[in-house]
């Protein structure tokens, strides 16, 4: 693999982990009420966060969860669990309820005041694990042994990968504007609760494949990963990724 070729496999990897696009609608319903500035510095304050977490792991692996000895698979299972309180939200309305009330205060602040404001709500569990979950963390790290081919360019590019993705999740958010008045407040209602019930599923996947990685039959493979695009981008991290 070349540097060009390593560049573009963990674009597309890390994006459709992320998948900034598909977290719109989440998004635009997290700021509802805020002015069109406010929403834009707070995907702002996201996708930074968003770039300073993958450029850790990718510069120092696994170190945070290391350090804390914690496994991968307990990282899944954990963020499975917030994931599916955060999707019950949704489906029932009641994160809806929770925005709409927030967005009543937006006028008593400034917009730096509301993206701080609002950026320590969707840390957890927007910000992580939804965007930044397991898979895109093991794929940094992954990618990161990966680099060390290519020496002190290869860290440079996969940093400049990673800069280029979470530049996509500003773009993303900065058009929640045009589709919540394309959708309206009944469309948005309506794609909320859908997501939460997708958001849900993804949520016992992750804990599903958690479980498959931590125990020996007790989930079966084809359930942690059901499907053959899922298993390309699933991945383990051994203490060194074997033909790495």
């Amino acid at each position: 693999m070349d540097a060009v070729s390593f560049a573009i496999n963990f674009f597309i990897a890390l994006f459709a982990l992320i998948d900034p696009i598909g977290n719109v609608p989440l998004y635009a319903a997290a700021t509802v009420g805020a002015t069109p500035a406010q929403s834009r510095l707070t995907a702002v304050y996201i996708a930074l966060f968003a770039a300073i977490f993958l450029s850790f792991f990718y510069l120092t692996g696994l170190g945070l969860l290391r350090f804390f000895g914690i496994s991968l698979p307990a990282f899944r299972i954990a963020g499975g669990i917030v994931l599916l309180l955060m999707g019950l939200d949704m489906a029932r309305g009641d994160i809806t309820k929770t925005f709409e009330t927030a967005g009543a205060e937006v006028g008593a602040l400034s917009t730096r005041a509301y993206a701080a404001q609002r950026f320590e709500v969707l840390i957890v569990p927007f910000g992580m694990p939804l965007l930044i979950g397991p898979g895109a963390i093991s794929s940094a790290v992954i990618y990161a042994e990966e680099a060390h081919r290519f020496g002190v360019s290869g860290i440079a590019i996969g940093l400049g990968v990673i800069g280029a993705v979470c530049l996509l999740i500003v773009v993303s958010f900065w058009a929640t504007g045009l589709i919540s008045r394309l959708l309206g407040k009944i469309g948005m209602v309506i794609i909320v609760r859908v997501l939460g019930l997708i958001l849900c599923a993804m949520a016992v996947q992750f804990v599903l494949t958690g479980l498959a990685g931590s125990t020996i039959g007790v989930v079966r493979r084809d359930t942690a990963t059901p499907y053959q695009a899922g298993k390309a981008l699933e991945f383990t991290l051994p203490t060194r990724p074997a033909g790495h």
